[in-house]
């Protein structure tokens, strides 16, 4: 293999199909699906082979910057973080990737991964993109490919073309979700299944979006050239990203191009696009029922019983999802469990808050919890990390009461600093300028009590911020 592979990792999706333990405010790829780690965590661990990879990029936006910047500190891995101001699907982000890789090495060879994807056997995916980069090494945009094990509905498929050597083939056609019937023929057929995990030139791809889609490249390239350096992250130009076409890579390049080739994979992969492929990769018991946090299941087999708070209780029942979070429940045949997404939709449609957000919200500083609210109240459990600074700040419509159950906060209220220990209290007036950080090595935890006529995240005036924020 000629270079390294430099691996792109793309973490800005919001998906819904993990309802509701995934939301627009926390997505799957940073949940604990199968142990500690997230999927993104896992997807950084396969990278982690200096022989075949160099270091990566991760592509998200600014709302995650700082749950993808505190995971990869977690595993003790680095990254280029790269933020985009705004969204443009898939084909943007491939190109910003492109220009940042070609940055590094006018040959450059990339591989696009998704941080929300599983696999099983690390040491054969890792084989399987030394592979498909000899062969991108060659000018090809080379997909990996998956050996279907059942007639699925929810993925796209790859006819195989002619053998070009080195274990791959040309793509001959990407075809679009099939119904069952279809599905099963292309089983028959040798058809794989399209993973949306790719390697390629750099210099291979930009030449196919100049070609396909300038209106994709040439915004990216201006975006990229202005981009700023804010605190650990690269931060696009928004004007200039903000002109790029919004379309997928899929339908920009990979469905258009004829330099398109495929490897097959076969390293245990799954996207893990429902709760049913979370109990198909999950451990189970002698009955066979997966059961994570505060679950119990009596005369009943096959089950998934997942429960954040509540102690969740099912009887008599086979081969269903439960699924529960603080404030949210899911019950669902594991068969139904690709109907998520529309129930998400038709939550959201009646403007249900816990369609996207959840009651627990992570800050760069640490995590709020809304415990109670009421008209004119909100109860709040703050966790401040050590080191943590909230930013300085006012608010217009509430006054707040702050009671520190756990460590010392320091407390700046107009100017004045104060040190508040466990078991004190101090009472922030509406319209005071006030702040509290964390000078501890523990976590800080306080009790926040709210009282006004708005209660809005909103309503908070920020002066100035470690993070960036203002």
């Amino acid at each position: 293999m000629p270079t390294r592979i430099i691996p792109v990792i793309m973490c800005g999706g919001a998906g819904s199909r993990l309802w509701p333990v995934s939301r627009d405010t926390m997505p799957k790829q940073f949940i604990s699906l199968f142990g500690r780690e997230s999927t993104f965590q896992r997807a950084m661990a396969l990278l982690a082979d200096e022989k075949v990879f160099a270091s990566a990029i991760v592509i998200t936006n600014t709302e995650y910057r700082f749950t993808v910047q505190e995971q990869l500190l977690a595993i003790g891995a680095t990254a280029q973080i790269v933020l985009e101001p705004t969204r443009r699907d898939s084909a943007a982000a491939v190109a910003v990737a492109t220009e940042l890789a070609l940055a590094r090495d006018p040959d450059a060879i990339v591989g696009v991964f998704a941080a929300d994807h599983v696999v099983q056997d690390g040491s054969q995916f890792v084989e399987t993109c030394r592979q498909a980069a000899a062969v991108a090494a060659q000018g090809r945009i080379v997909t990996i490919g998956i050996a279907p094990t059942h007639p699925a509905s929810s993925y796209g498929y790859i006819r195989l073309g002619d053998d070009i050597g080195d274990g791959a083939r040309e793509v001959a056609a990407f075809v679009e979700k099939p119904d069952e019937a279809r599905a099963t023929q292309y089983l028959l057929d040798g058809y794989l299944w399209n993973s949306g995990n790719f390697i390629f030139d750099a210099a291979t791809m930009r030449n196919e979006l100049e070609a396909f889609e300038p209106e994709v490249l040439h915004p990216v390239v201006e975006a990229v050239a202005r981009a700023k350096t804010d605190l650990d992250f690269v931060l696009l130009d928004l004007a200039a990203f903000g002109q790029a076409k919004k379309i997928s890579i899929d339908y920009a390049v990979m469905e258009r191009t004829k330099k398109a080739a495929v490897v097959s994979g076969k390293f245990g992969w799954s996207d893990v696009g429902a709760w049913s492929a979370v109990w198909d990769l999950s451990d189970k018991d002698a009955d066979g029922n997966v059961v994570e946090g505060r679950g119990y299941v009596l005369d009943g087999s096959n089950n998934l019983v997942r429960s954040e708070d509540a102690l969740v209780a099912v009887i008599g029942l086979d081969d269903i999802a439960v699924i529960s979070t603080r404030d949210a429940v899911l019950v669902a045949p594991k068969a139904k469990a690709d109907k998520v997404k529309e129930m998400v939709a038709l939550i959201t449609a009646n403007g249900e808050s816990e369609a996207g957000a959840h009651r627990e919200i992570q800050r760069p500083w640490g995590k709020y919890l809304s415990v109670d609210m009421g008209s004119r109240y909100q109860v709040k459990r703050i966790t401040v990390k050590p080191g943590g600074v909230l930013s300085l700040q006012k608010h217009y419509h509430r006054a707040e009461h702050w009671v520190v159950v756990r460590g010392t906060a320091e407390v700046t209220r107009n100017g004045e600093i104060i040190v508040v220990h466990e078991t004190e209290s101090i009472y922030l007036p509406i319209g005071c300028v006030h702040r509290m950080a964390n000078p501890g090595k523990i976590p800080l935890e306080l009790i926040e009590v709210q009282v006004g006529s708005y209660l809005g995240e909103d309503d908070i005036v920020r002066i100035e911020d470690v993070y960036s924020r203002v």
